[in-house]
Order: structure tokens, then sequence, then C-alpha cells
């Protein structure tokens, strides 16, 4: 009789692990599609790719505690405070592409987050709460996995636009395509 519960309740929940996977691709599989093609062509843009080699030698030497206390000036800009490093970042030549990128996408995309190796942002279509993602799954599974790994996040409802979207994250690779940094987009699932 246990045998024959433990047996049930184990097909049970391979039934809803296949379940679960199967919503996961009902997702991912179109976001993956559209980043193929929509956005890979345009990561190896110029603009990006020195954006982010740029920086990487910038922020070379830069220790934890360089990192985090960037970090803390910068989640103080976003509270009122000095907006110095808010505004480098969104007024630098990366940003203003990523910009137009996202309003070329007629409402697919809803973010944009360039990072470099250090998962410190580069350029952005907008503003984030925090200047450093190296401490979040967008960078750590994307540039933290290597060349052509692209993570997609499950899908959440944005609480300002009440828009229901996922985030993609890919690696940045360089002309000889050694990793250099990450960018997360966000797509807008009522689109897809």
């Amino acid at each position: 009789m246990r045998k024959a519960l433990f047996t049930t309740a184990l097909l049970a929940g391979l039934a809803s692990l296949n379940t679960a996977a199967q919503a996961e691709e009902a997702y991912v599989a179109p976001i993956k599609a559209f980043i193929q093609e929509n956005v890979q062509p345009w990561l190896s843009d110029p603009v990006v790719i020195s954006a982010v080699k740029e920086q990487n030698a910038a922020h070379a030497s830069l220790t934890q505690s360089d990192i985090d206390a960037m970090d803390k000036d910068w989640r103080a800009g976003v509270d009122g405070g000095d907006h110095k490093l808010i505004n480098e970042v969104l007024g630098n030549k990366v940003s203003q592409f990523l910009k137009q990128k996202q309003k070329d996408s007629a409402g697919m995309i809803t973010e944009i987050i360039l990072m470099d190796d250090k998962g410190l942002n580069v350029g952005q279509n907008d503003l984030t709460s925090d200047y450093w993602q190296g401490d979040e799954a967008k960078f750590q599974k994307s540039y933290g996995a290597g060349a052509g790994a692209v993570f997609v996040d499950a899908p959440e409802k944005d609480e300002s636009t009440q828009m229901l979207q996922s985030q993609a994250s890919l690696t940045i690779v360089d002309e000889s395509g050694k990793p250099i940094g990450a960018i997360t987009i966000g797509v807008n699932l009522s689109e897809i």
C-alpha cells in the first residue's frame, strides 16, 4: 500500500514537472526567437562593443568595496541625491543607442541594461534602481555562463506599468568571441 501511494505521488510529481517545463517553454521559446531575430544583430554594433570595452578598462582595478560604494551612490541618486553617475550613464552614447532600439521595437522591448564584466551598468534605456547587477541572476546566468549564454527569467508583472514581462539576458562578446559583458532585455509578453 505504501509503495503504491509513493508511486502515485512520484508519478503526479513527474507530471507536474513536465507541465511546468511545458509552461516554461510557452514563454521561453518565443522570447529566444525574438531575441535571436531582433536583438542579436545589434549586439555586435561598434557602439555597444566599444562602450563595454572602455568601461572594462576603466573599471579593471575596482574592488568589491569600490563597486558597493558606486552602487550606493547610484541608489542615493535614485532617491533624490547626487545624480552625477546616473547622468553620466543615461547621457552616454550607448544609452542613446539603446533608447533608440527600445523605441524602434514598437512596444516589444520594455527595458535594456548593458553591463560590463563586473555587472556594472554601461548603458540603459531608462533609470534602474541599482548600478550593480553582478549579484543578480541576469548577470550571473549570462556573463557568468560564458559566450552564447541566454537566460530567460520567469515572467513578472511590472508594478508601475502593469505589464507582464520577462527578462532575457545574454553574454556580450567582442570581435574574437571573448565574453566582455552582458545585456538584459525586458520583453513585453503581451506583444509576443
